[in-house]
């Protein structure tokens, strides 16, 4: 179980792969840049290098790169569609300085146009700056996020996400990251239907599409699309069910992060909280996971 959470980072990529190790962690996420958009430090070459070192030496698994929330692949507006071109550009060009780090994108909001004219606006941004960016053989992937259907967001069903993948001409270097909340939020019942939720996004992206998870519990109830996260336990989808899907066999090797609103002791615990659980999830059934031809591949 590779299990972890967003950390700062202020103190240099070091210092993140040092303050995950204090925690109990073996992976994390970090923001590109300034989440609400804005220039970002270009990294130290040997500082990305005594990371990558570190985070080999102690067996930490995949680690993520999170987008700013001002990205909006989606945009209509030139100039919010010409900084998403740029910062991801820019992002993924830093990102090559750490092999093999995931690049997290939430697929952005229509904001009127229609998920359909989203998808395909998002799709061709993706296409734009992947052709510059990267190859097949690129040490790094980038991740779509399941969200949770607030606004105008596109990205809220397991179809939507196979619409725009279909469309990257570039598609072997996208994967997806299931958020918890996002989805609970959004209507799939990872507490009361986990098996039923895998076998979906099975049927329509394939597993192997699945790349990470964020671990949120909801403050809000299945299928109200409000994406607030919750501490782990304290909200509707709950301690025992979050610990099924972080034990679940078919999900092993793939990092988990917490994105719950709390400080690093608060972190810490949560850590240590999940580890400690004990699994009661028996042999899962098959998932149809025959290697045939999924949507979105």
């Amino acid at each position: 179980m590779h299990l972890g959470c967003h950390l700062s980072t202020s103190k240099g990529w070091l210092n993140l792969g040092t303050q995950a190790a204090l925690l109990g962690a073996d992976t994390f996420q970090f923001f590109s840049r300034n989440p609400r958009g804005g220039g970002a430090k270009e990294p130290d070459p040997e500082d990305a290098a005594a990371l990558t070192a570190f985070l080999k030496e102690n067996d930490f698994g995949p680690v993520i790169a999170h987008a700013p929330y001002t990205l909006n692949p989606c945009s209509s507006d030139p100039r919010i569609r010409n900084f998403a071109k740029l910062a991801l550009t820019e992002d993924l060009t830093r990102l090559s300085t750490l092999p093999g780090a995931l690049y997290n994108l939430h697929p952005g909001s229509h904001v009127g146009q229609g998920a359909e004219k989203g998808i395909a606006l998002a799709a061709e941004l993706m296409n734009e700056v992947m052709a510059e960016i990267l190859s097949d053989d690129s040490p790094n992937m980038i991740l779509l996020e399941t969200m949770a259907g607030k606004g105008s967001e596109i990205g809220r069903t397991f179809e939507e996400l196979a619409e725009i993948i279909e469309k990257v001409d570039m598609s072997s270097k996208v994967g997806v990251c299931l958020d918890t909340c996002h989805v609970f939020d959004g209507g799939y019942d990872v507490k009361g239907d986990l098996e039923g939720v895998l076998k979906q996004f099975d049927d329509i992206l394939s597993l192997s599409r699945l790349k990470a998870v964020h671990v949120n519990d909801s403050l809000n109830p299945l299928g109200s699309r409000k994406d607030r996260h919750a501490k782990i336990g304290q909200g509707h989808i709950g301690l025992e069910a979050l610990s099924a899907v972080v034990r679940h066999p078919k999900l092993q090797g793939l990092p988990f992060v917490l994105e719950t609103p709390n400080d690093l002791p608060g972190y810490a615990e949560e850590i240590k909280l999940l580890r400690d659980q004990k699994s009661n999830h028996g042999p899962a059934p098959a998932l149809g996971l025959s290697g045939k031809k999924k949507k979105g591949k």
